[in-house]
Parts: structure tokens; C-alpha cells; sequence
């Protein structure tokens, strides 16, 4: 990777690298053998220094954005990530619109880590199928891939926050069973900000399946709940 834009970003990522501070990260997005993130490489920068440098760089053609996101490092595919989520913010066409949301999602192994996930699929993914059929998100919690499904449950976030919680509701069913603790936290995440809007929405839904859901994912739903709902709750009959 050495066009343009790509290896202007790469060179300043790379002066900004602390081994320290990648340490820490390394560990914090578990990134060690058979853990979830496992070959990520880290170079140690702060997301606030990544952002600015995404700014910098936020007239990056969508084919070296995308090649970025193929770059080793992982605070690279963050950039390119903010980068993208730009883009699609500003884009007019819908064609280019299109383009991205058909390029985000073809490129999702590369998509591979939560913050990865969480600071995109809401910007791009929502956004794109605000007015159009959800029935990709509905593929997408069928994956067999980790980042596929989390994509899915974080992109209804741009639905939550518009007053509509039917998807994020019928995921949040057809994921209770997943095995994963990530994918618990994202679903669990936003059921709590479906409450935190209607708590009689939320409400309903735990009084269905709270002796179903895993503790995480019940733990991060009730989370801004009164104590003693939170409680009741906790309690449900496993």
C-alpha cells in the first residue's frame, strides 16, 4: 500500500506510534492467540489523534480509503473507517451512497474489531436503510461472522435514535442465543438505549425474554433502569 494519500497517512501514523500505549491496546482489544481480535497489530494512538488526522486526510478517494482498511495496523483501518463514515455523510448521489454501503460491507472481515464496528455500521449502514428494506441486517445476524452480526445490532442505532425499535427489538430475539460475549454487549447496549427513549418498550421485551438472556446482555439492557426493576430482573427465573 504506497498510493498518494495512503502513504502520506501511513508515515504520519507511524511517527505518532507509542510502543507503550500498543502494549495496552493490544491487550485491551484482546488481540492475543484464540481471543477474539486475535493478529491485530496496534501502533499505540489515541482516537482523538486518529480523527484529526482522518480530517486531514477526509478527501481520500473511496479506493485508497478501502485500501487502507486492508493495512495490518489497526488504527489505520480506524482512520479509514472515519474516513468512509465522512464520505457517505457528505455524499449527494445516491449512487455514491450506494457505493459505500455496498463497499463497507464487502470489506467487513476487515471490519474487525468492536470499536471498528461501532464507530461506522451506525453512520453508514443505518443511514443507507433508513428508508429502504432491512432485510440485509437480517442476513448479516445469520453470519457466521462475529463482525457481520455485531454490524447488524450496532447499525440500529441510527433507527433507536429516530424513535423506531422494531429491528433492533427482532435481532435482539434472534441473537438471545448467541455465543458470543461481544455480540451480548452490543445487544444489550442498545436495548438499553431503546429504553433509555421508551422504557415501557424495553420493559416489554425483558418481561419476555429476561429469563432467557444471557447475564451480560441483561446486565447492559437494565443497566439505567430504577434499582429495584434492575433487581426484579436479575432475579428472573433462570
Amino acid at each position: 500500500m504506497s498510493t498518494g494519500a495512503n502513504r502520506q497517512i501511513l508515515s504520519r501514523l507511524e511517527a505518532m506510534a507509542d510502543p507503550e500505549r500498543a502494549a495496552h491496546a493490544h491487550r485491551y482489544f484482546k488481540s492475543g492467540p484464540g481471543e477474539y481480535g486475535e493478529g491485530d497489530r496496534f501502533l499505540g494512538i489515541r482516537v482523538p489523534e486518529l480523527r484529526r488526522l482522518a480530517s486531514e486526510f477526509r478527501e481520500t478517494p473511496l479506493e485508497e480509503i478501502l485500501e487502507l482498511l486492508h493495512s495490518p495496523w489497526h488504527e489505520a483501518r480506524f482512520t479509514s473507517l472515519v474516513i468512509l463514515v465522512d464520505h457517505f455523510r457528505r455524499a449527494t448521489a445516491e449512487a455514491t451512497r450506494r457505493r459505500i454501503f455496498d463497499a463497507y460491507l464487502a470489506h467487513a472481515t476487515r471490519i474487525n474489531n468492536w470499536d471498528l464496528v461501532d464507530c461506522s455500521a451506525h453512520r453508514i449502514v443505518g443511514p443507507y436503510l433508513e428508508n429502504r428494506s432491512r432485510r440485509p441486517l437480517y442476513r448479516l445476524a445469520k453470519s457466521p461472522l462475529l463482525w457481520d452480526r455485531r454490524i447488524a445490532v450496532i447499525a440500529t442505532f441510527h433507527f433507536i435514535r429516530l424513535g423506531d425499535f422494531e429491528d433492533c427489538l427482532a435481532l435482539a430475539g434472534l441473537l438471545l442465543k448467541d455465543p458470543e460475549d461481544l455480540m451480548h454487549k452490543a445487544v444489550g447496549w442498545m436495548l438499553r438505549e431503546v429504553g433509555n427513549r421508551d422504557r415501557e418498550v424495553l420493559e416489554q421485551f425483558l418481561d419476555r425474554h429476561a429469563a432467557s438472556m444471557p447475564r451480560t446482555m441483561l446486565r447492559y439492557a437494565i443497566e439505567k433502569l430504577p434499582g429495584a426493576r434492575r433487581a426484579q430482573y436479575m432475579m428472573s427465573p433462570r
